[in-house]
C-alpha cells in the first residue's frame, strides 16, 4: 500500500475543522420525565411571574409595617392575631391597625400587609404576640416576579437539561419539551491482533478494550450506538462493513487502522468511499494519528488503536462533534488549573494530554499523573478523572507547577476551546 503523507496540525485547528464540518440533526418532542440529559432546541420562557404573587419566605406573622413604629426592647408592641393561612390558601380579609395574620412559608401576603415577622422575633401569647423591632415596608416579603418575569428567556436553546433545568420546565408547565434527536453512532474495531473479551490470550493477541470503552463513553453521553464488532486486517471486509455501518448510523467510529503500516486500511477506505479527509495527523500525544473524514453529512472518526490515544481522541474530537450535532452551545470539557503533584520530565514537542487524578488537599487542588502514560496504557485511563494539558514546545514540568486541566464526566462544559 502506498504510504500516506501526513502533516500534523494543531489540536485547536483540528477541533475547529471537525466542528465546522458537523451538521445539526433533527428535533423531536419528548415528555418532561424523559428530557433529562437531552439538548434543548427551544428556549425556556417564563409563562408567568415567579413568584406569581407576593408571598412569605418564612413561617411567621404578616403585619402592617407602620404598626411596628417605635418598637424596641423597652417598648414592645402587641398585635392581635386574627387569622392563619398556609401555603395554597388566602386570608379571609385584610389587616386593620394592630392586627396580624399567622402565615406559613409560601402563603400569599394578605391585603394591607407589607411585612412579615419571623416566629423567632416574637413572644407569643393566646391570640396575641409582641415584638421589639421596628419593621420596614417590604421586609421579609418575596415580591411577585422577583425570580422570573413573564416573557423572560430563562434558559437559551442549546443547553443540556439537568435536574435544575427540569425544575424550571415543570414550574412553567412544559409537559413536553423540544429537544435534539440523538445521533446513532457505529463502532468498529479493526486489527487481526484483537480478541473478544471472553477469549483466552494467545501469543501476539490482545483483548479488544477500545470497543467497550467507546461504548461506555457514548453511554456516559446517553448516545445510542451500534457495534459492528471486530475485523482483521482485510481491506475488502473492512470496506464492506464500513459501508453497512454508514447506511445505518449518523457517525462512525473506527479504532485502529489509521497508522502508517502496511495493514492500516482506513486511509484507503476513505479514498474508496470518496470521503473528504479533514486531517490525518494532529500535533498531540497521545493520538497523533487520529484521522477524521466526512462523507456528506456523516462524520467518520478514525481513532488510534492504542487505548489511551483512543480515549483521548474521543473526548477531544468525537464528544464535541456529537454535542454540535444536537445543537448544544457548550461543546468542550470544562477546564481549570491545579498544582502538578509529581514531576513530568518528558519534553513536549506536541501538545501532551496526560491522564491524571485530581484531588483536594490542604495545599489546594493537586493533579497527579495516573501512572503509566504511554499511548498504549489502559491502567491510567481507569484511574484518571481529568486530563492534564501540557503545551507543545515545553521541556517538561516539575512538581508544584501550575498546569491546565480538562475535567472528565461533567454534565456541563464550556463554549470555546482556548487551550
Amino acid at each position: 500500500m502506498q504510504s500516506l503523507m501526513r502533516k500534523p496540525i494543531p489540536v485547536k485547528e483540528a477541533i475547529q475543522k471537525v466542528i465546522e464540518s458537523t451538521s445539526l440533526i433533527g428535533i423531536e418532542k419528548v415528555k418532561l420525565e424523559e428530557a433529562y440529559g437531552r439538548v434543548l432546541r427551544e428556549p425556556i420562557i417564563a409563562k408567568h411571574d415567579v413568584p406569581p404573587f407576593d408571598r412569605s419566605p418564612y413561617d411567621g406573622f404578616a403585619i402592617r409595617a407602620e404598626d411596628s413604629t417605635g418598637a424596641s426592647g423597652n417598648q414592645r408592641i402587641e398585635f392581635q392575631v386574627i387569622d392563619e393561612i398556609g401555603a395554597g390558601y388566602v386570608a379571609r380579609r385584610g389587616l386593620e391597625k394592630g392586627e396580624a395574620i399567622r402565615i406559613m412559608t409560601g402563603a400569599p401576603i394578605p391585603e394591607n400587609a407589607d411585612a412579615v415577622v419571623m416566629l423567632e422575633q416574637t413572644v407569643e401569647a393566646e391570640n396575641t404576640f409582641t415584638l421589639r423591632k421596628q419593621f420596614e415596608a417590604g421586609e421579609n416579603i418575596s415580591v411577585q416576579g422577583e425570580d422570573a418575569k413573564e416573557g423572560e428567556v430563562l434558559i437559551e436553546e442549546g443547553e443540556v437539561i439537568h435536574p435544575g433545568t427540569t425544575a424550571l420546565l415543570a414550574t412553567f408547565g412544559y409537559a413536553e419539551v423540544t429537544v435534539a434527536k440523538k445521533p446513532v453512532v457505529g463502532i468498529l474495531s479493526t486489527g487481526t491482533e484483537l480478541l473478544e473479551v471472553d477469549e483466552p490470550l494467545t501469543p501476539g493477541k490482545i483483548r479488544n478494550s477500545n470497543g467497550p470503552m467507546i461504548a461506555a463513553q457514548l453511554k456516559r453521553m446517553d448516545i445510542p450506538y451500534q457495534s459492528y464488532g471486530m475485523l482483521g486486517d482485510d481491506l475488502e471486509a473492512c470496506l464492506s462493513t464500513v459501508k453497512k455501518a454508514l447506511a445505518e448510523t449518523d457517525v462512525l467510529i473506527t479504532t485502529g487502522g489509521v497508522s502508517v503500516g502496511d495493514y492500516d486500511y482506513l486511509p484507503a477506505i476513505y479514498e474508496r468511499l470518496g470521503a473528504e479527509v479533514l486531517f490525518n495527523k494532529v500535533a498531540m500525544r497521545p493520538g497523533s494519528v487520529t484521522t477524521v473524514a466526512v462523507l456528506g453529512e456523516q462524520v467518520l472518526f478514525g481513532l488510534s488503536g492504542n487505548p489511551s490515544a483512543c480515549f483521548t481522541g474521543f473526548e477531544l474530537f468525537t464528544r464535541p462533534a456529537l454535542l454540535k450535532m444536537m445543537g448544544a452551545n457548550k461543546l468542550y470539557m470544562p477546564r481549570m488549573q491545579a498544582i502538578l503533584g509529581d514531576d513530568f520530565s518528558k519534553p513536549n514537542p506536541f501538545t501532551r494530554f496526560i491522564r491524571a487524578v485530581l484531588e483536594m488537599t490542604d495545599e489546594g487542588m493537586i493533579a497527579t499523573p495516573a501512572g503509566f502514560n504511554k499511548s498504549s496504557a489502559v491502567s491510567s485511563i481507569a484511574r484518571g478523572n481529568c486530563i492534564i494539558v501540557l503545551p507543545s514546545g515545553t521541556r517538561g514540568y516539575t512538581k508544584g507547577a501550575t498546569v491546565d486541566l480538562l475535567l472528565l464526566g461533567s454534565e456541563t462544559g464550556v463554549s470555546t476551546w482556548d487551550l
